[in-house]
């Protein structure tokens, strides 16, 4: 398997995490980068179009203040960010124009990725660097971007901008070798391949954190979710290891593989999927959700026991089933409003073009 999803790639996200960029009190490695920067320029120069989503901002702005542990105030954290992006970009420049590699930097806020002239206009940006041979490394607006400070989620940033391309493989470079189970025990042992992400798989994750990363592997089993139903494999190994990246591309058994979904999402349904704050939520019976499910059609308003939140036509809606377990999620026909003066009629709340089924 990995050798037919592996090693025909041409198109690769590669995320870099504050552990794999940092030492131990959080300040940039320069060996350790510079090794990153090696391998990452060694597949550009054979001819691979490759997109770094870096983290590590942070950690270089708190050497600049003279801070020795991470800041828990949303002003000091931007503060660090303002100062340590320009600082972190200066290394990567520095460490790439070795190789005779250009790099562009692109900073993406939640907004221009939800916005759907704007998504199209940053994947139109990506797109022409790359084709013009250039690594663009992209970065959350980390100085203005109150959600990804308070969450440290660029694990879900990398696989969106995987989604967004769409690219044809994400590799995500941590502190560990991949997806551990039985962590901490003499059982422990590294999963090669997860075919299917199931409470098994999400348990497993729970006991894999790491203590130098924000996210830890919890939100990399998110970012899998994300990846694997746009039809992208993932790779979950680690950045400490030299020529990681050559071996994964190889198709040999480094890290953890997550298979993609043999049926894909096209752009317009990953927008809808995975690019959106939903709105609202509505929860349907059984012989809707069956419906939805397997057999392709649209949401009526028959179907719908309930709605949260309010929203308007052509918001993004959650779609959930009898426990409250989010199944769905498409583009509402109706506000939310009129959906309840709807009520004994047939109308369309969410058409089949606009749902993606999970």
């Amino acid at each position: 398997m990995r050798s037919k999803l592996l090693k025909k790639v041409s198109r690769i996200v590669v995320k870099l995490g504050t552990g794999v960029l940092t030492d131990s009190r959080k300040q940039p490695d320069l060996a350790q980068m510079e090794q990153l920067v090696a391998q990452v320029a060694r597949e550009h120069q054979a001819g691979k179009e490759v997109l770094i989503v870096t983290s590590g901002a942070v950690g270089a702005g708190m050497g600049v203040l003279g801070f020795e542990k991470r800041p828990v105030t949303l002003d000091l954290l931007q503060a660090c960010a303002a100062i340590g992006q320009s600082r972190l970009m200066a290394t990567y420049e520095r460490l790439f124009v070795r190789h005779g590699v250009n790099i562009a930097q692109v900073l993406l806020t939640h907004e221009d990725l939800q916005h759907h002239e704007r998504h199209l206009n940053a994947r139109n940006t990506l797109v022409t660097l790359l084709r013009n041979k250039v690594v663009p490394i992209v970065n959350e607006n980390d100085a203005v971007s109150v959600t990804e400070l308070k969450f440290g989620d660029n694990d879900k940033l990398s696989a969106l901008v995987a989604c967004l391309l769409p690219a044809d493989l994400l590799v995500i470079a941590t502190t560990v070798d991949g997806l551990v189970e039985h962590f901490g025990t003499p059982q422990a042992r590294l999963v090669s391949c997860v075919e299917r992400i199931d409470a098994t798989v999400e348990h497993s994750a729970r006991g894999t954190t790491s203590a130098t990363a924000v996210g830890g592997m919890a939100t990399k089993i998110q970012a899998a979710k994300m990846v694997v139903r746009a039809g992208i494999p993932l790779v979950i190994a680690s950045g400490r290891k030299p020529n990681f990246l050559r071996r994964v591309l190889e198709g040999r058994e480094e890290g953890t593989l997550f298979a993609p979904s043999s049926k894909g999402l096209k752009g317009r349904k990953r927008w809808i999927a995975f690019f959106h704050h939903p709105k609202g939520a509505v929860w349907v019976d059984a012989g809707a959700k069956m419906a939805l499910r397997d057999r392709g059609t649209s949401l009526l308003w028959p179907g719908i026991t309930r709605i949260e939140g309010g929203f308007d036509a052509g918001d993004v809606v959650q779609i959930c089933d009898a426990d409250g377990t989010e199944f769905a999620r498409g583009l509402a026909r109706l506000s939310s409003t009129l959906c309840t003066e709807s009520s004994r009629s047939r109308s369309v709340v969410v058409h089949r073009d606009d749902l993606v089924v999970f």
